[in-house]
This record gives C-alpha cells, sequence and structure tokens, in this order.
C-alpha cells in the first residue's frame, strides 16, 4: 500500500521534496542487497546531516515506521533490507571526510564516505585505512561498520572494529549520543565495540572515528600454485605453526581462478587446482626473507611453482583478479549464492572436502575463493532464478556447509553478518542464555524493535514477524 501523502510530506518538510522517495519504480532499486533476499521499503530517505537523521528518527517514530539504514547497498546477507517495510534512510548523501588528522592518526567520517576513498584520501601523507572489503571500491564506512566488515588484510590486521575508534550515533527516540575518542583508551563501557557489527539493530551511526595506519617500507607479493585444494590448505595450516603471519593470505579453487582469469587475466594458471594469494609487507630486508621463508613452506607443502610480482603493476594485478572474483562469476552464472562460514586454519582442508561433497548431494558445481589465512570460506553457489526449487536448492547446501563450519568449532559469518540470512542459524551456534543476552541488548537500545527489526536473532527472539509493523500510518 503506497505511503500516505501527509506521512511523505512530513518528510518532505524536514530534508525536502528532492530527499524523499516513494514511487514504486523508485523504491525497487532499494528493495534488495547483493545478497538473495528482497523487500520493499514504504519510503528511501537521503539525509545530510546528523541533524536530518534525527528529525527524520523522531517523525517515523510519530507514524510507527520501521528504521533501516542503509549505505551502498553492497552487504550480501539482508542486512540493508527493509524487510519489515518502513523507512530507509540511506546515506549515500553524508558522505563527506570531515577531519583528517594525520599527527594523531585519525580521520573522522560521515558513514556515507566510500571505504576505498579514505586511503585514497591519506596515501599522499603515508598512510592507509586498513579494512579493504572485496567491495571496497563501493562499499561505505557506515555500512563496514554494520556489518563489522573484513577483507583480505585483516589477517595481519583485524576487522573494521579493530580501526574504529569514536562514533556518533542516532537512537530510535532521536537521541545523540558520542562514544569513544581520539584517545587510546576511554574510559567506561565499550560502546564503540558494542555498535559495531550491531548491525543497525541498535543505533544509526551518524559519524565515524576511525584509525590510520603508515603505509609499509616494502611490499611482497606471491602466487603459490597447487595441483590440489588440500596442499593449499595445509600450507595455510603450515604457515600459522611456523609462526608465520602474512598480511593476506587467500585462497582461490581450479574453478574459480579459471573463470577469474577469463575475466581480469591477472596471470593465474588455468591449469591449476588451487592458487593461494600471499602478501607480506614491512621493511625491506625483512620482507625479503619473510618471502623466501614463505616460498619454502609452500613448496614443503607441495606448491608446484610460487611467484613473486616483480612490480606494483603486476602486484596490482593479481589482486585485480582476487577483488574482482565474485563478478567474475557472472561469466558462468549470472545469479550466485555466497557464503561466509569460518573455521580453524586447520581445518580448511577438511571443509572444502565437506563443500566439494556437499555440493555434489545437491547438484550445485560450487566453486571457492576465501580469506585462507582467518579460515573465512566464501562459497559460491550457483542457481537459476528461473528453475522453481533452484534457489531453495542452494540456500540448503549453503545450511549445511555452515552447519558443517560451527561442527569443526567455527562460525556462520567472519564479515558478512547474520542479518535476515542466517538468523535462524544463531541456536547453532548460541546457547539459548547467549541469546537472551543478545536480545536484552537489543531491548535496550531499542526497546520499540523499530531500528531493523527481523534480523540478527532468529524468530521467536525479540521481534517476531508478526509484530514488526504494529498500526503503521500509511
Amino acid at each position: 500500500m503506497p505511503i500516505k501523502r501527509r506521512v511523505l510530506a512530513d518528510f518532505e518538510s524536514v530534508i525536502g521534496k528532492a530527499a524523499v522517495l516513494s514511487e514504486p519504480n523508485d523504491l525497487t532499486m532499494y528493495e534488495y542487497d547483493g545478497g538473495v533476499d528482497k523487500s520493499r521499503p514504504d519510503v528511501v530517505v537521503f539525509p545530510r546531516t546528523t541533524e536530518d537523521v534525527v528529525a527524520l528518527v523522531v517523525l517515523a517514530r510519530e507514524h510507527k515506521l520501521p528504521i533501516v539504514g542503509r549505505g551502498a547497498g553492497t552487504g550480501l546477507s539482508g542486512g540493508a533490507i527493509a524487510r519489515s517495510g518502513g523507512m530507509i534512510v540511506s546515506f549515500a548523501r553524508m558522505n563527506r571526510i570531515i577531519e583528517i588528522d594525520i599527527s594523531n592518526e585519525r580521520a573522522i567520517v560521515q558513514p556515507g564516505v566510500v571505504n576505498l576513498d579514505i586511503t585514497l584520501a591519506v596515501q599522499p601523507f603515508g598512510y592507509f585505512y586498513a579494512p579493504d572489503p572485496s567491495s571496497q571500491r563501493a562499499c561505505t564506512i557506515g555500512g563496514n561498520v554494520a556489518e563489522n566488515a573484513g577483507g583480505p588484510h585483516t589477517l595481519a590486521y583485524g576487522v573494521t572494529t579493530n580501526h574504529v575508534v569514536s562514533l556518533e550515533a542516532v537512537m530510535p527516540d532521536g537521541a545523540v549520543i558520542q562514544a569513544g575518542g581520539k584517545g587510546p583508551d576511554m574510559p567506561g563501557y565499550d560502546l564503540v565495540g558494542l555498535l559495531t557489527g550491531s548491525e543497525g539493530t541498535m543505533a544509526l551511526v551518524t559519524k565515524i572515528g576511525v584509525r590510520l595506519l603508515r603505509a609499509p617500507e616494502a611490499v611482497k607479493t606471491m602466487l603459490a600454485v597447487y595441483n590440489s585444494t588440500e596442499q593449499a590448505g595445509d600450507t595455510v595450516g603450515a604457515l600459522t605453526a611456523r609462526g608465520i603471519t602474512p598480511v593476506a593470505l587467500e585462497m582461490l579453487d581450479g574453478p574459480m581462478l579459471r573463470m577469474v582469469e577469463a575475466a581480469t587475466h591477472a596471470g593465474y594458471p588455468l591449469d591449476a587446482a588451487a592458487v593461494l594469494l600471499i602478501e607480506v609487507e614491512g621493511l625491506t630486508e625483512a620482507t625479503e626473507e619473510l618471502a623466501h621463508e614463505i616460498g619454502d613452506v609452500c613448496r614443503v607443502c607441495g606448491a608446484r611453482d610460487v611467484r613473486v610480482a616483480q612490480s606494483s603493476a603486476e602486484r596490482d594485478l593479481l589482486w585485480k583478479g582476487r577483488k574482482n572474483a565474485f563478478g567474475a562469476i557472472g561469466r558462468v552464472s549470472p545469479t550466485y549464492y555466497v557464503q561466509d562460514g569460518v573455521v580453524p586454519r586447520t581445518q580448511i582442508a577438511s571443509t572444502l572436502r565437506a563443500i566439494d561433497r556437499i555440493g555434489k548431494n545437491y547438484g550445485i558445481a560450487i566453486s571457492n575463493v576465501f580469506h585462507a589465512g582467518d579460515g573465512n570460506m566464501h562459497p559460491i553457489l550457483p542457481f537459476d532464478p528461473r528453475k522453481p526449487g533452484d534457489l531453495k536448492r542452494a540456500q540448503m547446501a549453503g545450511e549445511e556447509i555452515l552447519k558443517f563450519c560451527i561442527s569443526v568449532g567455527g562460525s556462520i559469518t567472519g564479515e558478512h553478518g547474520v542479518g535476515m540470512e542466517k538468523m535462524e542459524l544463531m541456536p547453532h551456534l548460541f546457547p539459548e542464555a547467549t541469546l537472551e543476552m543478545i536480545q536484552r541488548f537489543k531491548s535496550l537500545f531499542d526497546p520499540g524493535c523499530s531500528l531493523n527489526p527481523g534480523k540478527v536473532l532468529p524468530t521467536g527472539k525479540g521481534c517476531l514477524e508478526i509484530r514488526q509493523r504494529p498500526d503503521l500510518e500509511l
């Protein structure tokens, strides 16, 4: 049912008619993210300031509209989807880098700033922003904070929460809170850590303080080539056993690397069963020595070849292949389902075998590209939406993969979030008491369940679907 004209007029009076979308054709563009679920909002608004967000939240509360924050919509778990309709707050126009403080190695940004733009802004000073999701050319810092995003270089640098030092956020009642600061150890409870990764269910983040890191003196990027995925998986464990921590350790299996090579011509060998993309950095002499040691470990574990990029152009090309992997899949299948399970590094080889077995059981040709260094698996399950039941089959296979990850001591997500995709698997990961505690935190911050309802917690915990849109004034 279209939203009422008087409700729209209220929103338009706050931020202007050009910053409010309500036509069906416009709303269609906001009914999905990078995952497979869809749900159309009733209205989409584009604030430019924290004050705009406050006014919009107050109006949404008055009209009993659910509120969903949205960045670039590149998420893969349905986190930015208005599952219960209501108002999507798009932060696309809150995209200013407010402050760069090189002396304190900090920056203050609005949530709509694109991830890569921070690094581009501070590169002239010899600094960079570490978390680098594969979608870093498009994804925004606000979305990264919501999902606690990772990326290839999180093996050494950590995920988003390790680089966020402060937050400004708007609460469901319109109150504005400040958490953290430029100091290394702020007093009180760690609200920054609590809100980072909360998937927009507790507050709408409107300013973000991030840590900047000095660019390394030297970087070495290596490609280890294998005739079996098990050898590649064993190498990860062997590097860990030797106490070696590269800044990045990525794996692509044969089917995936062939798709990538066809799309990007990155120099990946078409006849390989798997490759490891490995990067080390630091002082020049130490980096040379570490690269040599890693090469030795790769060969002992069965690598038939270990290549070292000889130029920045060659390095960039290897990374172009990895970061464009998801796009390359479109050459084989226009639609696919991506999973995000995590396993201990010692279980990578057994998990790859389980993924292969599950794929065969469901008749799905699964390919793999993932953060091998921290055991963050990304099996790719192609499906045809035109075939009845094909998506459901992929989802069932994906669920089985995640349950296997849990069984070997892992988790259902490493960087993509729970969203609406994995919420029913939460009881397989956490005991009842833990879920109850998560629910209590949600209720403390958002007692009316107006922020991103129907996410994270399983049905029966908190925002039940049957009461997610009470008495909406549409």
